[in-house]
């Protein structure tokens, strides 16, 4: 499986609500539904472990959250509660509710699938967990995402630093100053929407709810995640009804974009086991 050559559409879903956003979708049409759920980071290069999906015959869609894009709508959103029901309005918005998608979070993203599943296991079929945020143990805090300087990240979030700056960047011309306004702003509105419930630490108690997830889970863990290192991931095991870890050699917490064909194999197959 590869994503080499493989391009996502973009389409646009307006919810219940009246929040208008863009999805990435790709695959057949009539393949296994997966609904795939961005990180902090939003979508950065190409969504190639998505990408690898469509091309292993899942018809993916994967929604620009509020706040990521050009489009408004992160007013609107306010707690947990909203964010899982805006994901669920997106769902029932590209007309895939008497579908039962699976459903593939990364980092923010696995924090509000989880939720999602939690609050409605009958709606989605299969639950992907990728390098989640959404649970905190005292003896392992999670380095705060707020107080770190730019030049932080890549090194923090990748295994590979030089790789995490170029996809983090996205190209941006850092002599352009016009484009490192426009970048600047960007990345504000990111974190100040993920901040919501990011801020001031990740955990909106949906540790506490994940007795009512009946969904089979798969929980996906770059094996040198220095952000959430991986007791996380057997934290979500330990505390998920139905749920088994893979580590990701070869990535930190950006485990889609490090190891995205490793990542998509193991999810196909285990999406493939329902």
């Amino acid at each position: 499986m590869s994503a080499v050559g493989t391009v996502l559409d973009v389409v646009t879903a307006t919810t219940a609500r009246g929040i208008v956003c863009r999805v990435l979708v790709g695959g057949p049409e009539a393949g296994p539904p997966v609904v795939a759920l961005h990180g902090t980071g939003g979508h950065l290069g190409g969504e190639p472990m998505l990408q690898a999906l469509a091309a292993a015959g899942f018809r993916v869609a994967s929604p620009v959250w509020p706040g990521f894009g050009s489009e408004p709508g992160e007013t609107l959103l306010d707690d947990m509660l909203d964010f899982a029901l805006h994901g669920a309005d997106v769902v029932r918005a590209l007309g895939w509710s008497d579908r039962r998608p699976n459903l593939v979070g990364h980092s923010f993203g696995g924090m509000i699938a989880a939720e999602m599943a939690a609050l409605s296991p009958a709606s989605y079929g299969r639950l992907v967990l990728v390098d989640a945020l959404g649970l905190w143990l005292d003896e392992h805090p999670i380095p705060d995402l707020f107080a770190l300087l730019p030049f932080e990240f890549p090194g923090l979030l990748f295994q590979e630093a030089a790789t995490g700056a170029a996809l983090l960047t996205g190209g941006t011309d850092f002599a352009d100053n016009e484009a490192v306004k426009a970048f600047l702003i960007a990345n504000s509105r990111r974190l100040g929407t993920a901040g919501k419930i990011l801020f001031p630490i990740p955990d909106r108690h949906v540790g506490r709810r994940l007795y009512r997830v009946a969904n089979p889970t798969l929980v996906v863990w770059g094996e040198s995640d220095r952000f959430t290192p991986v007791v996380y991931g057997h934290e979500w095991v330990r505390r998920l009804p139905a749920a088994r870890l893979v580590e990701i050699e070869g990535a930190g917490h950006m485990t889609p974009y490090e190891r995205p064909d490793a990542a998509a194999a193991v999810i196909a197959a285990f999406l493939q086991e329902g």
